[in-house]
């Protein structure tokens, strides 16, 4: 089954949860702590990716542990077309539309394009809105955040992307970001598009996934919750029953 395919059919009984994974914060012993238990706590999918110096030797070998720790789809999430790994089940093929830097815009998709093809790497086509405060993805990305208080911009950026051909709208406040993306700007998101919706960053505990999922996400990832989590299995379990149970 294409990981599209397989998003759809399991958006189609509930909302997602998606795990991201950092090799380069993480080592292959911690992958596989980390993938078994967010798995068994019912998260829906990997992402790997986040840092900005990742090897394409660290990405192939993050990827390789995970999916033989799980059965669960594997999704690039890459910075640099130097680190998009062949080894992967798919790629969000991304551009951070409110970047100042044609690099993140355009650069290195046309870098990575050849590859993705020679691979056979299934790409998710997604526009990538960094919201304030946009932490390290809005710095390395070069972006403009986009205001928390100007809903209406945010929904003329997923608009934009949409009728670019996009099929994923990501809203990212950011690693670490003290507060999620604001609700009603989730919700003047969904109301607008007609596409998945992703939000990510920020997102530590079943009430923030819970409002992030009523307000209209489909799917909810989290990262650094994963880092930092002291009972991990218990917390993600809880995590991804307020994401499911919407």
């Amino acid at each position: 089954m294409k990981v599209q395919e397989y998003i759809s059919s399991r958006r189609e009984a509930r909302p997602l949860h998606f795990t991201l994974l950092d090799p380069g914060k993480t080592s292959a012993d911690d992958l596989i702590t980390l993938a078994k238990q967010t798995a068994e706590a019912g998260t829906d999918g990997f992402m790997v990716g986040g840092s900005t110096d990742l090897s394409l030797e660290n990405v192939d070998l993050a990827v390789e542990t995970i999916k033989q720790t799980t059965h669960m789809p594997v999704i690039l999430f890459p910075t640099h077309a130097s680190s998009v790994s062949g080894k992967a089940d798919a790629i969000f093929f991304m551009s951070l539309l409110n970047s100042e830097s044609r690099q993140f815009l355009v650069g290195e998709q046309i870098a990575s394009a050849p590859w993705v093809k020679k691979t056979g790497l299934e790409p998710l086509s997604m526009a990538y809105l960094v919201v304030a405060p946009g932490m390290t993805a809005g710095r390395v990305g070069q972006a403009q955040p986009l205001p928390r208080d100007q809903p209406d911009l945010v929904v003329s950026h997923a608009l934009a992307g949409q009728y670019l051909g996009m099929k994923y709208i990501y809203l990212e406040a950011g690693s670490g970001a003290s507060e999620p993306v604001p609700e009603d700007i989730i919700k003047s998101v969904r109301e607008s598009i007609d596409v998945t919706l992703i939000v990510g960053g920020g997102i530590r505990t079943p009430e923030s996934a819970r409002k992030v999922v009523a307000a209209g996400a489909d799917i909810v990832v989290t990262g650094t919750f994963v880092e930092t989590s002291q009972s991990l299995k218990e917390e993600m379990t809880a995590l991804t029953n307020a994401i499911h149970s919407k």
